[in-house]
């Protein structure tokens, strides 16, 4: 910020040198000093086109997901092979694995808020498995569910 006497200042040096009082120096003469300010303002706008619905006719029916039925489940699962996760009935995380594979992870009885909070996380132990009756599956609110078992998921005929 500059100081208040600043444009004084450059006024007192433009202005012309006198010998003596009333008395102009010899020397060229000098043009007066105009000041002038200038402030320019700019206005961006970002035009957002609103999305067109689909003709009722062009609308693509929504697919029936599909019914699973429950199998004997592996006692681990390579943490490698998960593609993905999703709730689809209380107390449980379905894991999707690599390849299409559908594993359902069964937790305990004490797990109420894994379906209440968007997001839980899971942490593979240093062999890589994520077990039953070994790991947990984090939720964002800090609580942890134990995995009971793994029910492999078949699709019912």
């Amino acid at each position: 910020m500059a100081h208040p006497l600043a444009p004084l200042a450059l006024l007192a040096l433009a202005a012309p040198l006198t010998g003596g009082i009333g008395t102009p120096a010899p020397g060229p003469a000098v043009a007066p000093v105009e000041l002038a300010q200038l402030t320019i303002r700019q206005r961006v706008i970002i035009r957002i086109p609103k999305m067109q619905s689909p003709a009722p006719a062009a609308r693509m029916p929504i697919p029936v997901p599909p019914r699973w039925k429950e199998k004997r489940g592996p006692k681990c699962v390579a943490a490698k092979t998960l593609a993905g996760a999703m709730i689809s009935q209380p107390g449980s995380v379905d894991l999707i694995l690599i390849g299409g594979d559908r594993v359902r992870a069964v937790l305990d009885d004490d797990c109420g808020p894994i379906d209440f909070y968007d997001g839980y996380y899971l942490r593979p132990a240093a062999d890589g498995d994520i077990c039953a009756g070994r790991d947990v599956i984090r939720v964002r609110s800090g609580a942890r569910c134990m995995i009971d078992r793994f029910r492999r998921l078949v699709p019912k005929p």
